[in-house]
């Protein structure tokens, strides 16, 4: 199934499962993370993510999605950047396969994913991109699963566009 790239907000998206770009506490937070324990529910989603207790950067653990039109929750913690001489990419190519690997044996047949650690930890974002969608692309050859990269920005969609072809 194809991977696609839309622009929108991503808590409103029919699909299985939905990804936060957590924290390792699993707190609320802003940008994505913040929008996403707003419209899951504050008070539920903060519950089951301290019943957790946290998650390490490049894995990714999963929660119910309370009032989100998504199942699912799966939490996956990136990378802070700096400067890409400490694993960065190694790490956030993890959170795309962990994430991916979780929610498919939760059952989910579909996924929308933001652009992990390319806010507030300062990933460059067409590095980010790239190992978005390479990571979204391989998985989506062995397993029948529809995977979305929701972005806010339509000039990063462009970016997504343009590196897919090449």
């Amino acid at each position: 199934m194809p991977v696609s790239v839309v622009v929108g907000d991503l808590t409103k998206l029919p699909v299985d499962a939905i990804v936060n770009a957590a924290n390792s506490a699993l707190a609320p937070g802003g940008g994505v993370c913040g929008a996403i324990f707003a419209a899951a529910g504050y008070g539920e989603l903060d519950r089951a993510c301290r019943a957790i207790g946290g998650c390490p950067t490049g894995q990714a653990v999963m929660t119910p999605g309370f009032a989100l039109p998504a199942k699912h929750i799966v939490h996956t913690v990136g990378p802070i950047w700096h400067g890409g001489g400490q694993g960065e990419a190694g790490l956030l190519r993890s959170c795309y396969d962990t994430s991916l690997h979780l929610a498919w044996e939760a059952g989910c047949r579909s996924i929308a994913f933001p652009l992990i650690s390319a806010g507030i930890y300062g990933y460059p974002k067409e590095e980010a991109l790239s190992i978005a969608l390479e990571a979204m692309e391989a998985f989506a050859q062995d397993h029948p699963m529809d995977i979305t990269l929701a972005l806010l920005d339509p000039a990063l969609a462009k970016l997504a566009d343009g590196l897919r072809r090449g």
